[in-house]
């Protein structure tokens, strides 16, 4: 049999229920590959291996007994380390946070995986309060993409990109808010869903307010279903959650999409992008085509670029996080982030609703455009991974990462659900993603095409080189 660490939590369960691999042998099996590769990348903040361990024994039991808990009972799952872990540290990539806690909560999506009995197997790296588009941060420094330790494998979420990526974990709990699950999604050739705002309930509730939502990342569209059925549903803590749907996630998809009317924006009028890039995206859209959709190509309307307002909610996001600080501990902060924080301090209420109105009228845009297309495409990313260590890339005009994220933001501020999967490479080897975007609630019909893709077009034969260290 192949390493277990390379295994989908489907195909893990799978093995459980044959009786051919117990959850223990699972569990050993990606601490073995986060103690051989992690060095080299820097996924994780904290691993537990005896905790890792009693939560798979236990699972192994479970399973003998013919009493599991619920579908995930026995899979390794990564946390991002911005979400509450009972019993572990939540640092948020910040030296700032005193490590003595109390750690005495579990967020919703995490309570809701250890009420299934998954497995926990450590929190992974985020930048200082998941405040950037990269992954490095000063209590953690930088974690760097498997498919070359050069380069960056995006963020807020690198750590679990990289942790699914490399096979340290099948699946991983993300944060998005900017773009957070789908930019090092598409920089690390995994999948990602950016679902309905409140679909997975957040608590506590993000500084940055209703542009933060919870998210699978995962090597497959069924592993993302799995672990968005556990974690979905409403949660007394969240005032906005969703309650479940109607019909779960998992099922699969079907492998024609007929009659879908799908837009494919190849810069949504505004965004510069990569030729390399362009091409692969063009040439998945198509795939829609052969698949059965009416793919036509014209952009939503949003009226230009949104950073503006969408700095402003975030910018001033950043400074809500950072107000109780002392003026020696902002000293300790990521110098970018103390930048913007005394950048969202200046806005007045009066900017904050203006931004607010633009993000609202971006919302009436993207309502009416899903009345006359079920899905609109675009790259996830306009450029591949870059240097790590970097905000932007060599060369940026701006120092911010906002500037190389065009095709995320926006759909943070509609609340709508985006996923990010694989559509090709560059000549040097690096994973290009396309972006799926659904109307609100559309999370389903995302999932269903992005499954349809998938099917026509697999992306999981081709990994990351593996060894000690990854790539030079």
């Amino acid at each position: 049999m192949s390493d277990a660490a390379d295994l989908t939590a489907t195909e893990l369960l799978a093995e459980y229920g044959a009786g051919a691999l117990s959850p223990v042998e699972a569990a050993e099996a990606v601490l073995a590959r986060i103690a051989r590769d992690d060095p080299g990348i820097n996924a994780f903040c904290l691993v537990d291996e005896e905790t890792t361990l009693d939560m798979a024994r236990a699972a192994a039991d479970r399973w003998r007994r013919g009493a599991m808990l619920g579908p995930l009972d026995g899979v390794p799952v990564s946390i991002k380390d911005v979400l509450l872990t009972r019993g572990w540290p939540t640092l948020r990539g910040s030296t700032t946070t005193d490590p003595a806690g109390p750690w005495d909560e579990d967020a919703p999506a995490v309570a809701r995986l250890r009420e299934q009995g998954a497995v926990f197997v450590g929190k992974t790296t985020t930048p200082e309060f998941a405040w950037k588009g990269v992954t490095d941060s000063p209590l953690t420094g930088v974690t760097r993409n498997p498919w070359d330790t050069s380069r960056t494998p995006g963020g807020s979420s690198g750590g679990a990109a990289a942790a699914v990526a490399a096979g340290m974990a099948p699946l991983a709990l993300g944060t998005d808010g900017g773009g957070s699950v789908r930019i090092p999604a598409a920089f690390t050739g995994t999948f990602a869903l950016k679902p309905t705002y409140g679909r997975v309930p957040h608590y506590p509730a993000s500084p940055f307010g209703t542009l933060a939502h919870t998210g699978p990342m995962t090597n497959t569209v069924a592993d993302a279903a799995l672990l968005l059925d556990a974690v979905c549903g409403a949660d007394g803590r969240d005032w906005s959650s969703l309650p479940p749907p109607d019909v779960p996630f998992t099922g699969g998809g079907p492998d024609e999409l007929t009659g879908l009317r799908v837009a494919f924006s190849p810069d949504l009028g505004f965004a510069e992008v990569d030729p390399q890039v362009a091409a692969s995206v063009a040439a998945a859209a198509e795939v829609f085509t052969e698949l059965g959709a009416k793919v036509e190509q014209v952009d939503p309307g949003l009226g230009g670029d949104p950073v503006e307002e969408f700095e402003i909610l975030w910018f001033a996001g950043a400074a809500k996080v950072v107000e109780h600080l002392s003026a020696q501990a902002r000293t300790r902060l990521d110098p970018g982030l103390r930048e913007i924080c005394e950048q969202g301090a200046r806005y007045s209420a009066a900017d904050y609703l203006a931004a607010t109105a633009r993000r609202m009228e971006l919302g009436r845009v993207m309502g009416l455009f899903h009345e006359r297309y079920d899905l609109l495409l675009t790259p996830t990313m306009p450029i591949a991974a870059f240097e790590a260590g970097r905000e932007v890339p060599a060369g940026s005009p701006s120092p911010r990462w906002t500037s190389w994220t065009p095709f995320t933001y926006p759909f943070n501020m509609t609340q709508q659900p985006a996923a990010s999967l694989p559509c090709g490479f560059t000549a040097d080897g690096l994973p290009i993603g396309l972006q799926v975007i659904g109307a609100r609630h559309a999370d389903a019909l995302v999932m269903t095409a992005c499954a349809a893709y998938e099917q026509a077009r697999p992306w999981r034969g081709r990994r990351p080189e593996r060894g000690a260290g990854g790539r030079p």
